[in-house]
């Protein structure tokens, strides 16, 4: 199963896609975490990345990927993973999309956990409040101005992926604001429905695939009835155009016998008039 888990900072992604990880036997794939271990091994890819981390410069998309596409080819990321960090914005997601085209592996879902803004911000000044009461040192990055700020790029950076997603038809949309328990089964609940789903279409194709050899069989049975009905038209021919001849000799015989008689006909008519002639001439003399 492969995943991307969407949502701002504070909607409990983090959460779910630990339990994720541990139902399904999945990674979680987190590009910090990624780029740290491609610099560490010293991969083509990694040394890129670490020279542009050195001059303080953002790491392009590109590179990104191409350590997503070195990572995904491991072992443990056979059966799946979990996208951490990424994509952030559409031209990402575009770029993980032929990736996995690529590849010939298709994404599951998308799954965004939808909070309310203000919510989380008054979670966070209650946790920070609590610390401070018990003396607890608070993160600098663990503050309601930091997450205001994180908030704002979340909307124009990363939201306008759900819309992207949507349009795919990958996007499911889970109520944040409920109890982690209560996330986790509506996201099992959903997937599961997304497996069943897979297994059917993939039931229904190898149902087609046995039916072709069938489909194949009854074509060359009818093809088998034919063919003998076809050779005796093909041998009926020449008997046809045999008999054809004979009828055209019969009627062209017929007509020739007919101009025969005719002609012995006009023949004796010819001579009985020669006679009469002769006789009359005769009779014409003794007078």
């Amino acid at each position: 199963m492969r995943l991307i888990l969407l949502g701002p900072p504070g909607a409990g992604k983090g959460t779910q896609a630990h339990r994720l990880v541990h139902k399904h036997g999945i990674v979680q794939l987190s590009t910090g975490e990624m780029l740290r271990a491609a610099v560490a091994a010293g991969t083509p890819v990694g040394l890129k990345a670490k020279d542009i981390m050195a001059s303080g410069a953002l790491v392009p998309d590109e590179v990104v990927v191409g350590i997503i596409a070195d990572r995904i080819e491991e072992p443990d990321a056979k059966k799946g993973f979990i996208l951490d960090g990424f994509p952030r914005t559409v031209p990402q997601a575009q770029a993980l999309d032929e990736l996995l085209k690529r590849k010939h592996l298709k994404l599951d879902a998308v799954v965004e956990l939808r909070v309310n803004e203000s919510a989380l911000l008054e979670r966070v000044e209650t946790r920070v409040a609590q610390m401070r009461e018990r003396g607890e040192e608070v993160r600098i990055d663990d503050t309601p101005e930091v997450l205001s700020k994180r908030l704002a790029s979340y909307r124009a950076q990363t939201e306008p992926l759900v819309h992207y997603y949507s349009e795919k038809r990958k996007l499911i949309t889970i109520d944040g604001m409920m109890t982690i328990e209560q996330v986790t089964s509506a996201i099992n609940r959903v997937l599961a429905a997304l497996e069943a789903d897979s297994a059917a279409k993939a039931a229904k194709k190898g149902a087609r695939k046995t039916a072709k050899p069938a489909t194949g069989a009854k074509k060359a049975a009818k093809k088998a009835v034919k063919a003998p009905a076809k050779k005796a038209k093909k041998a009926a021919k020449p008997a046809s155009k045999a008999a054809k001849g004979a009828k055209k000799a019969t009627a062209k015989a017929k007509s020739r016998a007919a101009g025969t008689k005719a002609a012995k006909t006009r023949k004796v008519a010819k001579k009985a008039t020669k006679k009469s002639a002769k006789a009359v001439k005769r009779l014409t003399k003794r007078r």
